[in-house]
């Protein structure tokens, strides 16, 4: 008979956890079913207790109803919002409402049973990535949402690469079950071959597609529990109807539990064992299968996968279960690495509140308050009003209020603890990715990388007295934006802004317009260039001579330049010191470093960056009276400018990665566009009933590239685009640069 059980009241996974102590009286029990969560009674209460959580997607994949659910699960809001309808607790800026994505990542806690669960939705459009990388470089775990409709899509991937760099567990959550064309197997084998994961299935769909079709989704199988659960729309999923699977999905369920064992087994050497002795005939409890899947999943190496539809309200109540059960407390993370910044040496932080104080900013935001930096506590505590050190910058703060965040409010805290999330008010020098540390116990921890921002346009004030304002709005935006760049053209005094694509810059203006009520004209979006070196030139002299009488200028200075690719994130220029019997002082050679960088920032023939470069110091000339570091600054730009004449330039261009997903009828007209766009079509395969191209072009060749893709497929096709690399141009765009 089947049975229906309050959401609240329905919560499996093991009560014990890897490292607990004993509990009291030498109980170490497996939680039934109905089981009550039970968390140990010691100082490590909450941190045990506690998930900092990310949720990541491609974009339309149901983050943010996702969010929406949970927040209504957990008692957060007594409405669920609605993206369509622009009342979605996280999109709460104007922008998002009105365009129904989310562009800047929002965090809110809730708790579900007795695990408290700060939950950051971050936005799904590339232009964005990087609210997605701060995100996850101060996240525990975090839950990818793919559609089962359209699968694993460009930006999956992408947040799937951030999410390994960043080591971070994470559960899969197939969203969209009740639309035309979804299919679970299809999407699990995707997640497992184009991600190169290893997914393990926890739940299988009752049917999958809307209502009134043939074989509609009605509700998903616990591989677990090997029980089927139907939600009940009426009550917006708030019940939940635990049954016997019906005969004809029994077979199915089989199947998918057989695999799910295997691959536990294959993953987990305690489980192998267990595994082994059940199929010669022992028993195979239920505590056995959730502790092994929590240690594969702790891993970050294996990712439990769940269904559902979160619009339909089926699912959700699982996926928290299993945010509960499956990803990493603060205290199942390893200590937090850093190096000492004066020393260089590595040091790390335990997560305990006993621990010196050191957290990360990860994110400012700008409002009418003034900044509020995103920080998250590594170890220690942090009381408002306390000072805390900033090594990077080897400054002081004053951390003047702090606040629990929740959306676009804010609750007013005294203190935080280790694990915790808040928002601090009255950092001055402060920006994302600094750390915040214990002044008598330093510790610089990693800092977060991001792209290089790949398109730029023209902006000033429609008003000369806005220029002062217009000044003060970029530096805000700068703060806020790690992903946005200004800059001032010294010749002609136009101020060029550059962002990660159309969308991002065209968000920006707007929130110049509306949330700093500045008036300005835009020009016309251009690409970010970059040059490097075609060869190899030697024995390259810079000088810097002028005696005139009194104190003069005397520096030479000798380099070498080759052509070499940088890795990502490294500086743009490799600089070696090969000087031999100190031909020139050690004091000045940070100058000739500091001149050979600002010459390759200002450009070469075409005004754009110079990158992927060594430049080796051989030889030089110094003067006892006229020498100084403003001689060899002046000096090695001088050499770096002529042997980048010597040995000629090559334009660097950005190119993109791009998914196209059309109709079969529309393939033609999308390859043929593509192609007269310098693209090159790496492949093209079906998705269900529609067809995908992936495809590489350089971005000058794809501005407006939403509009074409609607005319060709009469507004059916779709796609997604996202920076890939730089690579060489052809000369003939380098000289009309160098020309224009």
């Amino acid at each position: 008979m089947p049975t229906a059980l309050p959401v609240r009241a329905r919560l499996r996974y093991p009560e014990r956890f890897p490292g607990d102590p004993p509990l009291p009286g030498g109980t170490d029990a497996a939680r039934t079913l109905n089981g009550p969560l039970k968390l140990m009674d010691s100082d490590s209460t909450h941190l045990r207790s506690l998930r900092n959580i990310g949720i990541i997607a491609h974009i339309d994949a149901g983050k943010t109803t996702t969010t929406e659910r949970i927040l209504y699960y957990t008692g957060e809001t007594h409405k669920m919002g609605d993206v369509d309808r622009g009342n979605t607790v996280t999109d709460y800026l104007p922008e998002e409402r009105e365009r129904g994505i989310t562009i800047v990542a929002a965090a809110i806690t809730c708790r579900w049973k007795d695990v408290t669960i700060n939950i950051i939705d971050t936005p799904g459009h590339v232009d964005f990535t990087a609210e997605v990388e701060r995100s996850l470089r101060v996240l525990d775990g975090a839950v990818v949402v793919f559609s089962a409709v359209e699968g694993v899509q460009a930006q999956s991937e992408t947040v799937w690469r951030q999410a390994s760099k960043y080591e971070v567990p994470r559960i899969c959550f197939i969203n969209k079950m009740d639309r035309i064309g979804a299919e679970f197997e299809r999407v699990w084998h995707e997640i497992e071959e184009r991600l190169e994961s290893r997914p393990i299935p926890l739940q299988i769909p009752i049917g999958a597609g809307p209502e009134g079709t043939m074989g509609a989704f009605q509700g998903i199988i616990d591989l677990i529990a090997m029980k089927a659960l139907y939600h009940k729309t009426e009550d917006l999923g708030s019940t939940v109807t635990v049954s016997e699977i019906a005969d004809d999905m029994r077979p199915d369920a089989e199947l998918w539990r057989e695999r799910m064992l295997n691959q536990l087994a294959d993953f987990d050497e305690i489980f192998t064992d267990v595994y082994m002795a059940h199929l010669e005939g022992g028993p195979l409890a239920e505590a056995d299968i959730l502790a092994a899947v929590r240690r594969a999943a702790l891993t970050g190496r294996a990712q439990p996968v769940l269904c559902g539809s979160s619009f339909k309200y089926v699912g959700v109540q699982e996926l928290l279960d299993a945010v509960a059960a499956y990803l990493p407390s603060p205290l199942d993370k390893p200590p937090v690495v850093g190096r000492h910044p004066k020393k260089g040496t590595e040091t790390s932080r335990k997560p305990s509140p006993d621990e010196p104080f050191a957290a990360l900013v990860f994110k400012i935001a700008n409002d009418a308050h003034g900044d509020l930096a995103f920080v998250r506590i590594y170890s220690g505590e942090l009381k408002a009003g306390t000072r805390v050190y900033n090594p990077g910058k080897d400054k002081k703060e004053i951390c003047s209020r702090l606040y629990h965040i929740r959306a676009d409010d804010r609750e007013k805290v005294e203190t935080a603890s280790t694990g915790d999330i808040v928002g601090v008010v009255g950092l001055k020098d402060s920006v994302t990715g600094d750390t915040l540390c214990d002044a008598s116990h330093p510790i610089l921890l990693e800092q977060i990388e991001f792209p290089e921002t790949v398109i730029s346009m023209s902006i000033e004030p429609i008003s000369s007295a806005d220029k002062g304002k217009l000044a003060e709005t970029l530096v805000a935006l700068g703060r806020e934006d790690p992903t946005f760049a200004y800059k001032v053209n010294e010749e002609t005094g136009q101020t060029l802004i550059s962002g990660m694509g159309e969308l991002h810059l065209e968000i920006l203006k707007n929130r110049m317009t509306r949330d700093f009520n500045l008036k300005v004209h835009v020009g016309r979006p251009r690409v970010s260039y970059r040059e490097t070196v075609k060869k190899t030139v030697k024995h390259v002299q810079g000088t810097c001579v002028r005696q005139t009488g009194g104190s003069g200028l005397y520096a030479k200075v000798t380099i070498d330049l080759e052509p070499e690719t940088q890795p990502k994130g490294a500086p743009t220029l490799h600089f070696v010191n090969k000087l031999k019997g100190g031909v020139i002082p050690n004091e000045f050679i940070p100058a000739i470093e500091a001149g050979l960088r600002e010459e390759a920032k200002s450009g070469g023939r075409t005004g754009f960056p110079l990158v992927d470069m060594k430049i080796t110091l051989v030889d030089g000339d110094v003067h006892d009276v006229d020498s100084n570091d403003l001689a060899f600054r002046f000096a090695a730009s001088e050499a770096l400018r002529k042997a980048v004449e010597q040995s000629g330039s090559v334009l660097l261009e950005p190119i993109m990665k791009i998914e196209v997903v059309t109709p079969e009828e529309f393939l033609g007209n999308v390859t043929a566009d593509l192609s007269s766009r310098r693209a090159l079509i790496d492949r093209t395969y079906t998705r269900g009933k529609l067809m995908v191209v992936d495809a590489r072009a350089p971005l000058e060749k794809m501005f407006g590239y939403s509009t074409a893709v609607r005319s060709l497929s009469q507004g059916r096709a779709s796609y997604t685009m996202e920076p890939l690399e730089y690579a060489a141009a052809p000369d003939s765009l380098l000289e009309s640069l160098a020309m224009s």
